[in-house]
């Protein structure tokens, strides 16, 4: 991240605070944001480690050659650089190096156990500090691409404890996250096993992060007071050093959600989710001592409804939900209360007034996760299936951007218009019907029928199906095995889930997807409290309901900038420089009709 960046979240941080202060009426505290994190690489280059010196070599114009060729993902190049030195006499700093560069070619290359394996050898007492540092850390990218979470954190832990004073903030955030990418079930089966009192730290710190914030200002201090060397200590990571003396909650909140127009369905599952997640909090009486619900379709804008909350005495406005709502609210210069808006906008927000956090479920998110999440499984070249018009084409768009950062290929892209369209298209992108033309090729030569089987092309190893509906996904999966694609992994997005089990989805069968904690088994009392009303197609909005309570409630996290991490019911939320929560989104697979975390 650039020193710009880290300028403007550390602007943020105290913007944060003082719309606390307003909205609130606290006390400042002193309390500095953390160091803003640097870009995470997908794959570890040269320019990432830089206080940790490589041992010199005779052959170092070809470890440099190699090294930069990885950064710009020709691993072609790489390797021919590195073949070079096959025959050449290497000391064993020499043979070591480069079986780390040979890893981080296997794995650009798609074969990321082979890169395991490589990486395993080498971790054994004697290597060289800086080999050592960078063998640890690719070691750990692969847990990470793996969904090892654990062994991750475990793993990040103990290059700490090697790591430059430099590398350690951002070492210490990747942890957190780690562990907060684990279940409470996981995370409490480590504590049992456990017997390194730093791990155990960590490991507790993870269990009490999941609490109520009413409980978190009470164990957090005592957990500092019984961790006081502790790496996440001082401060504590993910912005929960500023819960343990949290501003009180405000006096008065505003719901301002369509209810009665077009989008009055999704406004009121919104509405629902907040109000479940309200009334549970109110339990331990945390929670503002009024909420008023305005119904933002009888007022000519969404600028008016927000300012007859604030003339009611609103300090905090949840909404509005349209994207041009969000988009007018933006433009306001003098905002006068905190405002949490239900949908995310492509343009900057007018600066001054109070802060317009923004959060969404958008579904080009999942997109980019699910070219992460091939690219972790070591697909390397795709295909890909999309309807035609905008949604698809944005899909499409943000998917392709991040394959091809990641060092992927798409061998072609297929849109279809509807149900006609599913085989036709389906043929094309597999290369069946090229194989077909072949066939009557050799049958006109031949002026004979010609046994024939239809192949295929050999070049794939991934298909994204980015359908829009459940029912258009079912039709087209069948159509893949059909047409000799049966082996292909297949990936989805969220749309592609009704949100209930259905006998139908028999169909989707190893299709893999990412989908909100919510749908797979966070949260469960609330969940079956308002799955009773609303149909399969609001339930999300009950959760982005749900989590608008919750950072509402977590608001102060935000000041850590960069540093917050929130586990909702719509993923794991973080903040981005333009205020908007990014979600980060479990992977799950269709296992028959059922779809489970995978």
């Amino acid at each position: 991240m650039s020193d710009r960046q880290t300028h403007f979240f550390q602007l943020l941080a105290l913007l944060l605070a003082a719309l606390l202060l307003q909205a609130c009426g606290t006390a400042p505290t002193d309390k500095t944001p953390g160091k803003a994190p640097a870009n995470e690489p997908q794959a570890l280059t040269e320019p990432e480690i830089t206080n940790l010196t490589l041992p010199a070599s005779r052959y170092a114009a070809q470890f440099s050659a190699a090294g930069e060729a990885l950064v710009q993902l020709d691993w072609m190049s790489a390797s021919t650089a590195l073949a070079s030195l096959a025959e050449e006499p290497l000391d064993a700093d020499d043979v070591a190096y480069r079986q780390y560069l040979l890893a981080r070619v296997d794995y650009l290359r798609g074969a990321p156990q082979a890169a395991s394996a490589r990486l395993a050898e080498l971790d054994r007492p004697g290597l060289h500090p800086a080999i050592a540092y960078r063998v640890l850390n690719f070691q750990r990218h692969l847990l990470g691409l793996r969904r090892a979470y654990l062994e991750s954190a475990h793993l990040g832990m103990r290059i700490m404890t090697i790591a430059p004073t430099a590398d350690q903030p951002a070492l210490k955030r990747s942890i957190w996250r780690d562990l907060a990418r684990c279940s409470a079930g996981d995370i409490n089966a480590a504590r049992k096993q456990a017997t390194d009192q730093t791990w155990l730290g960590w490991l507790d710190l993870a269990r009490i992060a999941g609490e109520p914030r009413d409980l978190l200002a009470m164990e957090l201090p005592q957990w500092q007071a019984a961790h006081p060397g502790h790496p996440a200590n001082a401060p504590l990571p993910g912005g929960l050093e500023y819960l343990i003396d949290p501003a009180p909650a405000p006096a008065q909140v505003a719901l301002v959600l369509p209810l009665s127009g077009r989008l009055a369905p999704a406004g009121k599952a919104i509405r629902d989710g907040y109000l479940a997640s309200y009334f549970e909090a109110r339990k331990s009486g945390d929670a503002p001592a009024e909420i008023e619900v305005i119904d933002s379709d009888l007022y000519g804008s969404a600028t008016e409804a927000y300012y007859e909350a604030v003339r009611q005495g609103a300090q905090m406005v949840i909404g509005p939900l349209s994207k041009n709502s969000v988009t007018e609210l933006a433009g306001q210069a003098n905002r006068p209360v905190p405002t949490i808006a239900l949908n995310r906008i492509d343009t900057v927000t007018t600066p001054g007034g109070a802060a317009l956090v923004q959060m969404a479920l958008a579904p080009e998110d999942e997109a980019q996760q699910l070219a992460r999440l091939a690219f972790g499984d070591g697909a390397r070249r795709a295909l890909i299936l999309r309807p035609a018009g905008s949604w698809g084409e944005k899909m499409e768009i943000s998917l392709a951007r991040q394959w091809r950062e990641l060092g992927g290929s798409i061998a072609t892209s297929i849109s279809y218009t509807g149900q006609d369209d599913y085989s036709a298209g389906v043929k094309s992108g597999l290369g069946i019907e090229a194989s077909e033309q072949r066939r009557r090729q050799v049958r006109d030569m031949l002026a004979t029928n010609v046994e024939f089987t239809p192949r295929r092309r050999a070049d794939l190893d991934a298909i994204f199906m980015l359908s829009r509906t459940p029912d258009e996904a079912r039709a087209i999966k069948p159509l893949l095995a059909f047409h000799y694609a049966g082996a292909l992994p297949v990936y989805a997005s969220s749309s592609v889930y009704g949100a209930r089990p259905d006998a139908r989805d028999k169909d989707l069968d190893a299709t893999i997807i990412v989908d909100l904690p919510w749908l797979l088994g966070s949260n469960p009392p609330l969940r079956a409290l308002l799955s009773e009303a609303n149909s399969d197609h609001y339930t999300r909005l009950n959760a982005l309901g749900a989590d608008a309570y919750l950072l509402q409630s977590r608001l102060g996290q935000l000041r850590a900038g960069p540093d917050a991490l929130i586990s909702g019911d719509t993923g794991l939320l973080s903040l981005n420089p333009q205020l908007q929560m990014e979600r980060e989104l479990p992977a799950a697979i269709f296992d028959g009709d059922q779809l489970r975390p995978l």
